[in-house]
């Protein structure tokens, strides 16, 4: 993923974009390798799509897609592609079709496209996706971020993992042989150990995920046979 934007550098917006990606491709199947925060500045967003473009199956952009001056994602992606940028005429034909009286330069813009994007329709948002290559060209609104992500679900839809969590009432320090012993005997295992530090609910989470759910399950029997006495307070499945 590649979040655009300098208010994002500068602390002036939060980012919740990559967040909200990251839960969904998981709840999907898909992982998301990695999160990129890069200024608005043509060279380094076609520098960035181009590189990781090739690296990586998927790749997502998130702000600089509208009709202002700083919006230039979409001039920069198709920079990273040697393409030029048109109006695409669906594209233009719904901006009219919302627009009371003639398209200025600034509606025109939102029409703009990479020469020989595709267009990614969905029935819950009627404005599509921007598509090139492997590259999701999104918004940074929040709002319509998600809506989008979510209309784009069944093109991305992968084998799901399988999530089971436990929480102790012990330190990390008690539990680590714990958890060595287990990820030696489960070595494709993702465990992961967050402690908390208040302990008002629990000292530490852990968390056992895996694309097969009878692998994951022995993997957690395994756990709980390991774990100190009077420890677990709870596992869910």
């Amino acid at each position: 993923m590649v979040v655009i934007g300098n208010e994002i550098l500068s602390g002036k917006v939060v980012d919740g974009n990559s967040g909200l990606l990251a839960r969904e491709l998981r709840e999907l199947g898909v992982s998301l390798d990695r999160v990129v925060v890069i200024p608005d500045d043509t060279e380094t967003i076609a520098d960035t799509v181009a590189r990781y473009s090739a690296e990586f199956d998927v790749v997502f952009t998130s702000g600089g897609v509208g009709p202002t001056h700083d919006d230039i994602t979409i001039g920069a992606v198709a920079s990273a592609f040697d393409r030029e940028v048109v109006i695409h005429p669906e594209l233009r034909q719904l901006i009219d079709g919302w627009i009371d009286g003639d398209l200025t330069p600034a509606h025109l813009k939102m029409a703009e496209v990479p020469a020989g994007a595709e267009l990614v329709a969905d029935e819950h948002f009627r404005f599509p996706t921007v598509m090139i290559e492997n590259v999701y060209v999104l918004p940074g609104i929040p709002e319509i971020f998600k809506a989008k992500v979510a209309g784009l679900r069944d093109r991305l839809r992968g084998q799901p993992w399988y999530l089971r969590q436990v929480y102790v009432n012990s330190d990390e320090a008690a539990i680590a042989p714990s958890l060595d012993a287990t990820l030696e005997a489960f070595p494709e295992l993702l465990l992961g150990s967050y402690p908390r530090l208040d302990r008002s609910e629990y000292s530490v989470k852990l968390t056992l995920e895996s694309r097969d759910e009878q692998y994951v399950d022995a993997a957690l029997d395994d756990l709980m046979g390991r774990l100190p006495a009077g420890s677990v307070l709870r596992v869910e499945r």
